[in-house]
């Protein structure tokens, strides 16, 4: 029988989201130089969920060495390895190298510095109400659904507990406090899921202040 979501999490959970930060990008780490992808990952981790890392390395590692057999794959009882770009007979020794990776970066004491993310994975995982809100309420549909831009905004607030609405104006004062040029901003909004221009005349910059403000007085 399939993995039930406890034992998919035990056995995988972590193993995921390394493998979830490659989406998009190019899996070409060697033993001397990881990539960015797995860079981003390390980033994230170590300053959110730090002990999430020897969990990483421990699922890889044990998924490189004990694949699953044939019987495991007939009930279903594994995890599927995304489509990263290599062989099957590279992938065992690629997450190796992933373990490896991550493992000097704990025992070495290897923590990346606070940064812009720049893999899409990285926006998601730092600001995920943001994306959900800007994915949500701002996709190409948002102007069948709304009449504007702040009867979105006042729909997210009105279906959003309270908590949530706390977090997306704490992740909006932290993108904004990364003081990006406006094309950054366009790009970290585009990486989030907006596909929507901000109300004219507002900027993307000042129009995510805008929201942030608009829901802190809410």
């Amino acid at each position: 029988m399939p993995l039930t979501p406890f034992e998919h999490d035990h056995r995988y959970g972590e193993l995921d989201q390394v493998l979830r930060a490659y989406i998009g990008q190019p899996a070409d780490d060697t033993p001397e130089r990881a990539s960015p992808a797995l860079h981003a990952y390390l980033r994230h981790t170590w300053h959110t969920r730090p002990w999430a890392l020897a969990v990483a390395e421990r699922q890889l590692r044990e998924f490189a060495e004990h694949p699953p057999g044939r019987l495991r794959r007939s009930l279903g009882e594994f995890y599927v390895v995304p489509d990263v770009g290599l062989p099957d007979e590279d992938i065992r020794e690629w997450l190796r190298c992933l373990a490896d990776h991550i493992r000097r970066s704990i025992t070495e004491g290897m923590i990346p510095s606070p940064a812009v993310p720049e893999t899409h994975w990285e926006w998601h995982a730092r600001f995920p109400e943001t994306a959900q809100l800007l994915g949500g309420w701002f996709s190409q549909d948002m102007p069948d659904e709304f009449p504007d831009h702040e009867v979105a905004v006042s729909d997210y607030a009105a279906t959003t507990t309270p908590d949530l609405v706390a977090r997306l104006v704490g992740e909006l004062h932290e993108l904004l406090a990364l003081s990006l040029n406006e094309a950054d901003y366009a790009l970290a909004a585009a990486e989030l899921g907006m596909e929507v221009a901000p109300p004219e005349p507002l900027s993307f910059e000042a129009w995510l202040r805008s929201i942030a403000s608009t829901l802190s007085a809410m």
